[in-house]
């Protein structure tokens, strides 16, 4: 693909999921786009064996966006990176097509691996702002991870992911991330267990409530024998 395509394609992407975004000259400005374009140069110095002028190129990127991406990373087309500050993706990350990361996002290792160290994350995955995905294993195509979750194992695809560790709460979502932007209203198990016991609670309030009535009726009702 020729610079111009690319960069049209690049400028189409940013568009299409930032609706902040006015006109096609802004696109310019945008961090994501800048530190992507840095990336697929250092990729390829990368590739080369030209370790020093990728880390380099990237570096500058990163002090410049605050968007950190180890050249390298194996990256898709479509890559969207929605305000950016924060994001880092390890140098062992493989990325589909299509993907959108948002602020504070890692994409990291466990410190424990050797060779693939980082996650994969296939077509139209969404992670959302603050997460975190550690270590070599798969995230699904088509799935969404919440707000602030941490990941520390496969996600099978057209899921949806939260919790502090990451937990599976939706399956067979078949919603693209991609056209679904929303990263807000997810699904919260903690918040449904919560109410769950709330209601528990109550029915053993009203069930223990009848059990004393019924008791003091008893009691009266032995009283009233008594006086007989």
């Amino acid at each position: 693909m020729g610079i111009i395509s690319y960069v049209k394609e690049e400028i189409q992407v940013i568009r299409e999921r930032d609706p902040a975004i006015k006109s096609n000259m802004e696109v310019f400005l945008y961090p994501s786009f800048r530190v992507i374009l840095r990336y697929r140069l250092a990729h390829k110095l990368y590739l080369k064996g030209h370790y020093f002028w990728a880390r380099w190129i990237s570096q500058r990127g990163a002090r410049k966006t605050g968007i950190e991406i180890h050249p390298g990373a194996t990256i898709g087309r479509g890559l969207f990176i929605d305000h950016g500050s924060g994001v880092i993706i390890g140098e062992t990350t493989v990325i589909g097509d299509n993907v959108t990361l948002y602020q504070g996002v890692t994409l990291g290792g466990t410190g424990k691996e050797q060779g693939k160290r980082h996650p994969t994350l296939e077509d139209n995955v969404m992670v959302s702002a603050g997460a975190k995905i550690l270590g070599s294993f798969t995230i699904g195509e088509n799935s969404k991870i919440g707000a602030g979750s941490v990941v520390l194992e496969e996600v099978p695809p057209n899921c949806t992911v939260v919790g502090v560790p990451g937990r599976i709460v939706r399956m067979d979502n078949k919603k693209v991330p991609r056209l679904d932007m929303d990263q807000v209203h997810l699904p919260d198990p903690v918040l449904n267990d919560i109410r769950k016991l709330q209601d528990e609670n109550i029915r053993l309030h009203n069930e223990l409530r009848n059990l004393m009535k019924e008791l003091r009726c008893i009691e009266k009702k032995g009283e009233d024998d008594e006086d007989l």
